[in-house]
């Protein structure tokens, strides 16, 4: 750590990347989104809730779920959802099935590289409580103690109806300006971190993963 870095808190440590590393990756910390003009930020928000891309992360039996969505049954793409590749093209993320420690460095990467404004989708009891691994030396029992959720779909696993009714529920929340998970990541980053870095022991990345 340098000297300007302890004494500007806009600048993040990056102390688990060789000191030749850390030229090669941003130190400054994210900032919040800050809502615009009232109506211009409802119609945005009508926009983002009808147009949401997805990022899914199956660890587990959660994918499986997520397969029927893009069937002629249930047709998700009528409801304004498609699947995208990468974070950077992303705008929500959901986590299916159960998340180990080295998964959920990964997850934590992910997610930080998406776009603001970003949401989270908790999906299956494991994310959400540990499920049947919460006694287990190597999964993680809360995926909202290192990321924030959005929204949680319990169940093991949900049907597809359950998540088209999650899919509801976040556009609800994105319609009334209420899907905030990104800012209070922002704003709670430090404590995040902490939590992360505990579980995490080869932290060989940058403290924000832009």
């Amino acid at each position: 750590m340098t000297k300007e870095t302890k004494h500007n808190p806009s600048i993040l440590e990056n102390n688990g990347l060789p000191e030749f590393e850390r030229d090669y990756f941003c130190d400054a910390r994210p900032e919040q989104s800050r809502p615009l003009a009232k109506y211009i930020e409802k119609f945005l928000n009508w926009a983002r809730a009808n147009s949401l891309w997805l990022l899914g992360f199956g660890t587990g039996c959660g994918a499986v779920e997520l397969r029927p969505l893009m069937t002629a049954r249930y047709d998700m793409y009528r409801y304004g959802i498609a699947p995208r590749p990468t974070p950077r093209q992303s705008s929500v993320f959901i986590i299916g099935g159960y998340a180990s420690v080295k998964t959920t460095k990964r997850i934590i990467r992910s997610y930080e590289q998406m776009q603001q404004p970003k949401f989270v989708i908790a999906l299956g009891s494991c994310p959400i409580n540990g499920g049947m691994y919460w006694d287990s030396y190597n999964t993680i029992n809360r995926i909202d103690h290192y990321i924030p959720v959005d929204v949680y779909i319990a169940g093991c696993m949900p049907r597809p109806e359950s998540i088209i009714a999650g899919f509801d529920l976040l556009k609800k929340l994105i319609k009334e300006g209420q899907a905030e998970g990104a800012n209070k990541y922002i704003e709670n980053l430090d404590w995040y971190k902490a939590n992360q870095k505990k579980i995490i022991k080869d932290w060989n990345m940058p403290d924000y993963n832009w």
